[in-house]
């Protein structure tokens, strides 16, 4: 298992990056776009649409996404981003905690895939804001969320005690959590001083760091719900798509949506 995980992060670490840096704004545009497709996929899996709805689902989200990117650069295009980033936000931020706090299932089907079509949109209109702004400046945003990621994990293994959410992920705990925030800080700090960022660079961080652990239990919770270990097996030891991005779901679309707010009052 651990073989096929190295050789898996390694083959998908290569192919993401050869992406990033050599693809134009299209080809970068449309290969997310499909990725997003795979994720919604085993999105309509976990709330348990059958495969023929959710074939349908995908090619709706497909043909939204296809006029979406066909019509980019349009003031009406412009307005829908932002609209469904805000929204995005606004799950994110406000019913996506309440519904972890209260173990929240929603038993219907088509108000659980618009949620996904709404919410993978999103990220999806984020990475392209994001690759618009250049690879380095996605690099350093995923660097945040894998850091975080990381350091809550081994931080949590070696001084894991209490329980961050027993009931939907018993492994995470808030001393890891504490981990992540510490690294992100050393992190915010180097960049800060390197780039000559504001100090509030670290604060949003902060933001992100909690945002991310948000999209990890969210995702969790679903499982637990769809009584599944991984959103697919596609990524051999890494589960699928979802079970990759579940982190970046909301930091990727608050970053952006951020950025699009400082153009427009910079204009």
């Amino acid at each position: 298992m651990l073989k096929a995980r190295v050789h898996t992060a390694i083959l998908l670490g290569l192919g993401f990056l050869a992406v990033l840096f050599l693809a134009s704004n299209d080809v970068w545009a449309y290969i997310t776009l499909i990725a997003t497709l795979i994720a919604m996929w085993e999105w309509g899996r976990l709330i348990g649409l059958t495969p023929r709805n959710n074939q349908r689902l995908i090619v709706v989200t497909g043909l939204i996404g296809f006029v979406l990117n066909a019509t980019r650069g349009y003031f009406m295009n412009d307005l829908v981003v932002m609209g469904l980033l805000g929204a995005s936000i606004v799950f994110w931020s406000v019913f996506a905690p309440i519904w972890l706090m209260h173990l929240k299932k929603v038993h219907s089907q088509w108000r659980m895939a618009l949620l996904g079509m709404l919410l993978m949109l999103a990220l999806w209109l984020s990475i392209i804001a994001l690759h618009l702004k250049g690879a380095n400046a996605i690099l350093m945003l995923l660097a945040t969320v894998w850091l975080a990621d990381s350091a809550a994990y081994f931080a949590g293994k070696q001084f894991g005690k209490r329980k961050l959410a027993p009931s939907i992920s018993p492994g995470k705990t808030w001393e890891g959590v504490f981990g992540a925030l510490i690294a992100v800080t050393l992190y915010g700090a180097i960049l800060c001083y390197v780039f000559a960022l504001s100090v509030f660079v670290i604060a949003f961080l902060w933001v992100l760091v909690a945002l991310s652990i948000i999209g990890d239990l969210y995702e969790s919770l679903l499982k637990r719900q769809a009584g599944v270990k991984d959103s697919s097996q596609l990524l051999p030891g890494h589960g699928g798509v979802l079970d990759r991005i579940d982190g970046i779901l909301p930091t990727v679309t608050l970053t952006a949506f951020c950025l699009l707010l400082m153009r427009y009052f910079a204009l």
